[in-house]
C-alpha cells in the first residue's frame, strides 16, 4: 500500500468514527441500543446480492440498509409498532435471507470486516458519505432534541418529527456502511453504541457528549488499525475490544466521581 493510499484510508476510518460517534450519541438517547446492532445486519442480503452478481459489496450493503431503513420507517409510521419491534422484525428477515445468500470467507468477511487497500472512487465517495452524516448531526442536534424530548412541542415549532426520524434512521444506516469494510455487519453497531455510551455515563452536557464520544470512538479506531498488523490479528474485534475497555473504564471513573474525595482521618 502507497502512503497516499494508506492516508486515505486511515482518514477514512477516522472519518467514520466520527460520524459513528455523533450519531451513537442520539441512538443511545432514542433508547436504540440494542435496535442498532439489528440495523447493521440488515446489509447482510444486500452484500450477498452484490457478490453473486459481481457488484461491490459495500454498495450492496448501502442499498438494502437504506431500503432497509426506508421500509421500517414507513411500517413504524403507518402502524405505531415501536421503531424497536420493527427493527427486530426486518433484521430477523434480513440475517435469514443474508446467511443463504453468503457462505464460506464471503460470510465471514461480510460479518467481521476485512480492511483492504481502498480504490480512490471509494475512498472519495466514503468521506463525501462521512461528512454528510456528520454535518447532518451537528446542523440537526437541536431539532434531534426537541423531537426526542417532546414531539407535540416539536411539531408546535414547525419541527416535522417524521421527516426529522427518516434523516436520522438514514444517516444512521450510512454510518453503518461507512464502516462494513473495517467491521463488518456484526461489529459495525458496536462502534456507534459503545463510545455513546461511555460518554453518557461521563458528560453533564449534550456538547461534550458529543465530544467524548467521538474520541472514544477516534481512539478505539487509531488503536485497532495500529495494533492489528503488530498483532496478526483483525482489527475489527480490537476496535470493539478498545471501546470496550474504554466504556468499563469510564463506570470506573464515574463511580470514584460519585464517591467524592476520601476525607482525610484526623
Amino acid at each position: 500500500m502507497t502512503t497516499s493510499a494508506s492516508a486515505l484510508s486511515l482518514a477514512l476510518a477516522l472519518a467514520m468514527a466520527v460520524a459513528a460517534g455523533l450519531v451513537g450519541c442520539f441512538a443511545v438517547m432514542r433508547r436504540m441500543t440494542l435496535a442498532s446492532d439489528a440495523i447493521s445486519h440488515v446489509a447482510l442480503p444486500g452484500i450477498g446480492i452484490a457478490l453473486a452478481l459481481h457488484f461491490h459489496p459495500v454498495l450492496g450493503g448501502l442499498a438494502a440498509l437504506l431500503l432497509g431503513t426506508v421500509l421500517v420507517w414507513a411500517v413504524e409510521h403507518k402502524t405505531g409498532i415501536p421503531t424497536e419491534t420493527v427493527i427486530g422484525v426486518v433484521f430477523s428477515a434480513a440475517l435469514a435471507v443474508g446467511s443463504l445468500l453468503t457462505s464460506g470467507e464471503e460470510l465471514i468477511e461480510a460479518l467481521f470486516g476485512a480492511p483492504r487497500v481502498l480504490g480512490p472512487a471509494e475512498t472519495i465517495l466514503g468521506l463525501v458519505g462521512a461528512a454528510l452524516v456528520i454535518g447532518f448531526i451537528l446542523r440537526a442536534r437541536d431539532r434531534l432534541v426537541v423531537a426526542l424530548v417532546s414531539p407535540d412541542l416539536a411539531r408546535t415549532v414547525g419541527i416535522d418529527t417524521a421527516r426529522m426520524d427518516l434523516l436520522f434512521l438514514l444517516a444512521f444506516s450510512l454510518t453503518v456502511a461507512l464502516g462494513l469494510r473495517y467491521l463488518g455487519v456484526l461489529l459495525m453497531g458496536s462502534l456507534i453504541i459503545i463510545p455513546a455510551a461511555t460518554a453518557k455515563h461521563l458528560a453533564r452536557s449534550l456538547t461534550a457528549m458529543l465530544l467524548i464520544a467521538v474520541s472514544a470512538a477516534v481512539l478505539s479506531t487509531l488503536i485497532g488499525l495500529s495494533v492489528a498488523p503488530l498483532v496478526h490479528l483483525e482489527a475489527g474485534p480490537l476496535i470493539i475490544a478498545v471501546a470496550a475497555g474504554l466504556f468499563f473504564g469510564s463506570l470506573l471513573v464515574r463511580q470514584r466521581a460519585q464517591r467524592g474525595p476520601a476525607v482525610p482521618a484526623e
